[in-house]
């Protein structure tokens, strides 16, 4: 299971069951699956099933009772409780540091460019970790942490930008709305009215592929013709495209929660849990962004 943002691609999905997070039954150990054209593949799809004779390959029968010898009882398997804790020990650290650039970072007019600055820094540093942890096989949670605290110093600097030059409150509101998608998706989720399946990872794919193709064309735009490029972040156009931004957030959540649901189910180890928390991290600032942009942009237009 590795989790991701709109930026990266996404694994979990089998050929035969559309999105199967492990591409095999739950519960590891199960009954095996057969695996069509490939001779060498695996009895199960599970990576993580183990085979009760792995540890002893000379285990015998019980003689007496004629019953094969039962698996070891499954250990360091992630839970719930282990995506929670790591996600919210993900989100205190982006919390802190934000909070710590909103105050030690003034945005004055004496102030500003550096401030900036250093914001713009943390992004990249930040970009630079995520896709590092992105390709990594397995999670590093000093990496992922370090993340979080680099991606907070650009939130509490942009959030304060905004905030105090342009909408004030902006960033509460920004906080309030991330806040209401995530438990608006949660419970769509878990009342099964989001289908999480093959087609639906397609379209948002496609959907996140082309808005942020979209993005940097018309950022390209900007920077060499000046103004706002094509107009994608400013008006009409921008309101428009900041909705379609939350609304390709929520879906991102809704493959967030599909992973974790597959990776509980299919017994993924505990240290998954770190890329479950890293994914939702990604998909919250996502949200958390395009809510602080459209606050902005509407503010701007007023």
């Amino acid at each position: 299971m590795r989790s991701r943002n709109p930026v990266f691609s996404r694994r979990g999905f089998s050929r035969d069951n559309g999105y199967a997070g492990f591409n095999t039954a739950p519960q590891a150990g199960g009954p095996a699956v057969a695996t069509q054209g490939n001779p060498y593949a695996q009895p199960t799809g599970n990576p993580y099933a183990q085979n009760p004779y792995a540890q002893n390959p000379y285990a015998q029968q019980d003689v007496q009772h004629g019953a094969p010898p039962q698996a070891p009882a499954t250990t360091g398997r992630m839970t719930i409780d282990d995506v929670v804790l790591r996600t919210a020990s993900t989100l205190g650290v982006l919390i802190l540091t934000a909070a710590l650039s909103w105050a030690l970072l003034p945005v004055d007019d004496a102030n500003i460019s550096r401030s900036y600055g250093i914001g713009i820094g943390a992004a990249l540093i930040g970009m630079v970790l995520a896709f590092v942890q992105s390709f990594k096989r397995k999670a590093s949670p000093a990496l992922i942490l370090t993340y979080a605290a680099f991606e907070g110093v650009f939130l509490g600097v942009v959030s304060n930008i905004v905030d105090s030059r342009i909408a004030d409150g902006a960033a509460m509101q920004a906080v309030i709305g991330t806040m209401a998608v995530f438990a608006g998706v949660l419970i769509a989720y878990k009342a099964g009215w989001i289908r999480v399946n093959r087609r639906f990872y397609g379209f948002v794919m496609a959907a996140a592929l082309g808005f942020i193709m979209l993005m940097m064309v018309n950022l390209l735009f900007a920077v060499f013709g000046g103004g706002d490029g094509l107009g994608f972040r400013s008006g009409a156009m921008g309101v428009i495209f900041g909705i379609v931004g939350i609304i390709l957030g929520a879906c991102f959540l809704a493959l967030d929660f599909k992973q974790v649901e597959d990776g509980v189910a299919y017994g993924a180890p505990r240290e998954e849990a770190w890329l479950a928390a890293f994914g939702l991290t990604l998909t919250l600032v996502w949200i958390y962004l395009e809510f602080l942009r459209l606050i902005s942009i509407l503010n701007s237009n007023d």
